[in-house]
């Protein structure tokens, strides 16, 4: 099993920016998939997962509105759409999974079996 994330950066406060999770090395669909953040300092926290067989989506009520989980199927990969960026979301982002038949998030959001090395965005005020 391999999470891959890219497109980590330098973004503005205000901005848009995309993350994305390349999966490989399992069978997604018996899969659950969850972004993750950790700014320094400061404890790991959910940010949202998704099922990706139907894509159940859930997303952490201080995030949600702002930021938005999707997969794609043709290209094995889930995204992170963050909007509205600001200097508090300086983190770096992970995503991990964990093999499930029905959406465990948010009860089971931090339970996941394999976590990606993460992807350093940076909220410049």
């Amino acid at each position: 099993v391999q999470l891959v994330e890219s497109g980590g950066g330098l973004v503005q406060t205000g901005g848009s920016h995309r993350l994305s999770c390349a999966l490989s090395g399992f069978f997604f669909d018996d899969y659950e998939i969850g972004w993750y953040r950790q700014a320094p300092g400061k404890e790991r926290e959910g940010v949202a997962c998704i099922l990706w067989k139907d894509s159940t989506k859930y997303h952490v009520g201080s995030m949600k509105g702002r930021f938005a989980i999707s997969n794609d199927s043709a290209k094995n990969t889930v995204y992170l759409k963050m909007n509205d960026l600001k200097p508090e979301d300086t983190a770096v982002y992970y995503c991990a999974t964990a093999p499930r038949w029905v959406s465990a998030c948010p009860s089971a959001l931090y339970d996941m079996d394999y976590w990606g090395k993460g992807t350093l965005v940076t909220v410049s005020s």
